[in-house]
């Protein structure tokens, strides 16, 4: 919800805001050598190649204890030999039985023509393509990704159950595993049993024979393991069985009193799951439910039956007697019936079970009095989180009308205010599930239509309504409700027991003003796509086509060109639907480090955003003569609308050692047409360290504000600096500070800006929006700040939720994942972060404003003229007439420009004895000086290099009192002719008729209205 601000109230309001997402916490591994946890037992990577014996990769889990293990929720983990960021994951579901093995499967090499047998039937398929010689494996304890440090892991690393580095990877345990020969060498790293001594070297050798495994112990020829005989023993008769009342089974704790013991009881049928993994159903005593009153009731009166042999026998009301053994399955009772003996159906009638009608109840105890019972949730309900909807068909909410909220997002890391925060997520957090543990993502479940989202859009902090009661049971460490079958995107959805609002919005919320400022993750927009590089490996669609870049180069983006359109469409839709005339873009290519022009990727965006608005609307701001000798693959740029503003020089990035682990803030000042100098703003844009990783001061202090915030806050520092630089090299005070910062409100990082002075426009005017979602708890890392002379032309703030909210689904990264094809080429998920969008209203502009808009193409007829209010050009305006210290510069080149050619270069507007300096770009290249005569005038000859690329280029004329002057021309390779006109000034006035003129025949002018940098003294 946008709000408008009066600038008087604004003027005084201060914002200090920061914040990071907690890392998940979880047990890790230690060396094991009496064998008591899981390990990865063996792993074949070389599935698929020539003389393989396999057509699919694995990894096989092993237990070497007595008891089954479950992977549920942890995930198998792979990273590049010589990468350091995060490691790809995918999920694990299921369990390792007592004493057994865990096949997971991969896409083997080769795609459709793979070599070799089948595999027996993987107990999980994981989306990974790991090297077949080098690389590093995790099996992970948690689903969220690893960022480990290169070399030895030490034992008792948070979140590595198990680390296998082979080939030549930097990271191990112990010592590196070696790899006999390449790919066509046919052959598999196993390990001596289930000894884990953490040194890979010792723990795995290569061996030609490779022996997949399944839990059910089947083997490649499709036969099973054997142990050897023993002695046999005397056979013990069962216990018998007890008589109890389920409220007797359930107790008044967590943990039944019956656990490991045979019981009897019945119940009536409420809930079945035949199908979808859960193989079973809850049955509840008769008469039960209904009016509950939590502050007596002590004890569930329903169970879960886990009953493959029995769960399709049974129907919802039937009244049964079940016999087996009580259990506690990662927190939730249940009762096991082996077989059909153990299963009758009791006549006469009884009462049924009524649905409880209660609100979520706040404490654990509470809930466990109503585990597995049906409840009618009361109240309201919102959507708080939907990561992982398109992939188990779950669905967190919160009770209430709030979302969950990142602690730091609203109150001091450390705090009593963020400890409250955090104990009231824990309070309203429940989860939506399917009734089934279907991985909508394996291969084998990819045909089946995902729950939920197949029937419509499910958004973060729409509200849901229950209309048919629901179960409520504990699985997979989280207290969920159940639908009382099993539902999928097949099912229609007047059979689902939940509806979802539509809280989408088609267009940002009117923030006013005469011009709008944004900010935009574009999300790893690369238009170097995989298949251009060598060494790329891919995430797959399910027909094993690639889509977007896993690992093995530098690229981050799409697979392909059909996959970079998917995500450019969606990009393009929402920049243009911004109806902003300055955008800062974050997570771009920096395709000099594809051996391309620095500007190449953001020339391709800014050509598909005119191309969509079929018009010449859109340009960007040119890499300046000095970037950093390092840079990240990805950078920050600047765009603008042509009609609406133009920079006043050309920009400059920061180079800090703060920043060597980030992407280098840029900035640039830039003036609307029709303004003067007093209308100028600054804008800078910026893309800080991410949480994920950090060691030393950096590790994760566990304050809720992530790794690396020491590195945060020495780059918010590092910018405050910048921008007073900034300030004086452009002469404004006005600045606006926008982009991803990686700290949510009340963090450090934005402390130190707050403290500078600069105000956090979102939690100012935008409360009750936030741009990101980070595991179920909404706040912002994506900010924009103005420093006090800018907060008073501030008219409002909107944050447009049009991805953070949305499921990752719906990325261009999903497309065909799923039967359902949940990818449309509109605004919803163009990324994961939300744009930012600002109005502001200065002084000396008038008229029209920029309204949000989809930037549609011009209408056929008129000319090609934009009509007035819809992002094209300003009203007219009187010039205002040159001011002693602020009169017009101007350039013009006279002869043609080609390669290895003469051109003369003029300039008039100059200050008497001023010298300065003469640059092409886009490829810095100096070409001398100029010093101005007594009247300000300066002449000269240049040579374009024979180095100089033909095609565009800027000529850049730089002094210390008139800043910078540029000029767009064309090089051509034989006869080219200077042509373009970038105008940084105001309305065409005579000047820039002279100017067309002077272009006519055959020359390039620029005109700007200068303001010495002594005006703000």
């Amino acid at each position: 919800m946008p709000q408008h601000i009066r600038r008087t109230l604004l003027c005084a309001t201060v914002a200090a805001t920061l914040l990071a997402a907690p890392l998940v916490s979880a047990t890790a591994a230690s060396a094991d050598p009496a064998g008591t946890g899981l390990v990865i037992r063996e792993a074949y990577l070389k599935g698929g190649s020539a003389g393989a014996p396999f057509n699919h990769k694995f990894v096989e889990i092993g237990n070497p204890t007595a008891a089954p293990v479950s992977v549920t929720g942890w995930s198998l983990q792979y990273r590049s030999a010589t990468s350091t960021g995060a490691f790809s994951t995918s999920a694990l579901e299921g369990t390792v039985p007592a004493g057994g093995t865990f096949l997971v499967s991969m896409a083997g090499n080769g795609g459709a023509a793979a070599v070799g047998a089948d595999l027996p039937t993987p107990d999980d398929e994981a989306g990974l393509n790991p090297s077949g010689t080098t690389g590093t494996l995790v099996l992970a304890d948690r689903t969220t990704a690893l960022a480990l440090p290169a070399g030895a892991v030490a034992p008792g690393t948070p979140g590595v159950v198990d680390l296998l580095g082979y080939g030549a990877s930097n990271t191990f345990e112990g010592a590196v595993r070696s790899v006999d020969g390449g790919n066509p060498v046919p052959n598999a790293l196993v390990r001596a049993g289930t000894t884990d001594t953490d040194v890979n070297a010792a723990d795995f050798s290569n061996t030609t024979t490779p022996t997949p495994t399944n839990a059910a112990g089947q083997t490649a020829g499709g036969g099973t393991t054997t142990t050897p005989p023993t002695d046999p023993t005397p056979p013990t008769e069962p216990a018998p069985a007890e008589a109890v009342t389920i409220a007797q089974l359930q107790g008044t704790t967590d943990t039944s009193p019956y656990a490991g013991r045979n019981v009897v009881t019945s119940g009536v049928v409420t809930a079945v799951y035949a199908t979808g993994g859960f193989s079973g159903y809850t049955i509840q005593t008769p008469g039960t439910g209904g009016a509950v009153d939590l502050t007596t009731h002590t004890a569930s009166d329903a169970v879960f039956v886990y009953s493959a042999a029995t769960a399709s026998s049974v129907t919802a009301g039937q009244h049964v007697e079940v016999t087996g053994a009580v259990s506690e399955f990662n927190g939730l009772t249940e009762l096991t019936v082996s077989s059909a003996a153990g299963l009758r159906t009791l006549s006469g009638t009884v009462p049924a079970p009524q649905a409880a009608a209660v609100a979520f109840p706040r404490t654990d105890a509470q809930r466990e009095s109503l585990e597995s019972m049906l409840v009618a949730p009361q109240g309201r309900y919102t959507v708080a989180d939907n990561y992982t909807t398109n992939q188990y068909g779950e669905v967190v909410l919160a009770s209430g009308t709030e979302r969950l909220l990142q602690p730091t997002e609203v109150a001091r890391p450390g705090t009593p205010e963020a400890a409250a925060i955090t104990a009231d997520n824990a309070a309203r957090r429940v989860t939506l599930d399917d009734g089934a543990s279907t991985n909508f993502l394996t291969k084998a479940n990819q045909g089946i239509p995902v729950s939920w989202l197949t029937q419509g859009p499910v958004t973060v902090g729409a509200a849901a309504t229950f209309d048919a009661p629901v179960v409520l049971d504990y699985r997979n460490n989280a207290w969920k409700f159940q639908p009382t079958a099993p539902v999928t995107g097949a099912t229609p959805s007047a059979d689902l027991p939940v509806a979802f609002s539509d809280v989408r919005t088609a267009k940002p919320e009117d923030v006013g003003g005469d011009l709008k400022l944004a900010g935009f993750n574009v999300l790893n927009y690369f238009p170097t796509t995989g298949d251009e590089l060598t060494g790329c490996t891919y995430y797959t669609d399910r027909d094993g086509d690639p889509v977007t870049v896993n690992s093995g180069c530098d690229a981050r983006g799409a697979a392909e060109q059909e996959d970079l359109e998917r995500q450019q469409v969606k990009i393009v839709k929402a920049i243009n639907g911004l109806g902003a005339d300055v955008v800062s873009l974050e997570e771009i290519e920096n395709s000099a480090r594809f051996g391309q022009p620095r500007d190449a990727a953001v020339a391709t965006l800014v050509g598909a955003l005119n191309a969509a608005t079929g018009a010449d609307t859109w340009a960007y701001v040119p890499s300046p003569a000095v970037v950093p000798a390092s840079e990240d693959v990805i950078r920050l740029a600047l765009i603008y609308k042509k009609d609406r503003v133009a920079p006043t020089g050309a920009s400059t990035i920061l180079q800090d050692a703060a920043f060597t682990n980030a992407r280098q803030p840029v900035a640039d000042a830039f003036r609307p047409l029709g303004g003067t100098a007093d209308d100028e703003f600054l804008v800078i844009a910026n893309h800080f360290k991410s949480k994920g990783s950090g060691t030393g001061a950096n590790a994760d202090q566990g304050d809720g504000q992530g790794a690396s915030n020491a590195d945060r806050v020495a780059q918010a520092k590092a910018l405050v600096t910048f921008s007073t630089a900034m300030q004086t090299q452009y002469g404004t005070d006005k600045v606006f500070m926008l982009g991803d910062f990686n700290a949510y409100s009340k963090e450090d990082p934005m402390v130190v800006l707050d403290d500078a002075g600069y105000t956090d426009l979102g939690p100012t005017a935008d409360a009750d929006e936030w741009s990101y979602v980070f595991s179920g708890l909404s706040g912002s890392l994506d900010h924009v700040l103005a420093s006090p002379a800018a907060l008073a032309d501030v008219t409002g703030v909107d944050i447009w939720n049009i991805n953070s909210v949305e499921s990752v689904g719906l990325e261009y990264s999903r497309y065909n994942y799923n039967a359902t094809n949940l990818y449309t080429d509109d605004v919803y998920r163009a990324s994961d972060h939300d744009p930012i969008l600002v109005g502001i209203d200065l002084p000396g502009i008038g008229g029209t404003t920029t309204p949000p808009g989809d930037g549609g193409t011009t209408p056929p007829g008129d000319g090609g003229t934009t009509p007035p209010g819809d992002g094209g050009s300003p009203t007219p305006t009187p010039t205002p007439a040159p001011q002693p210290g602020d009169e017009a510069a101007v350039l013009a080149v006279d002869g043609h420009l080609r390669v290895g050619a003469s051109f003369r270069l003029t300039g008039t507007g100059f200050a008497a004895g001023e010298r300065t300096t003469v640059e092409l770009h886009s490829e810095p290249v100096t070409l001398g000086t100029l010093t101005a005569d007594a009247s300000g005038r300066l002449s000269g000859t240049f040579t374009v290099p024979s180095s100089v690329t033909a095609g565009t280029h800027t000529l850049v004329v730089t002094g210390p009192t008139t800043g910078t002057v540029t000029l767009v021309v064309t090089v051509d390779p034989a006869t080219g002719t200077a042509s373009g006109l970038a105008f940084t000034g105001a309305e065409l006035t005579g000047g820039i008729v002279a100017a067309l003129l002077l272009l006519a025949a055959g020359a390039g002018l620029l005109m700007v209205r200068r303001r010495r940098l002594a005006r703000a003294a």
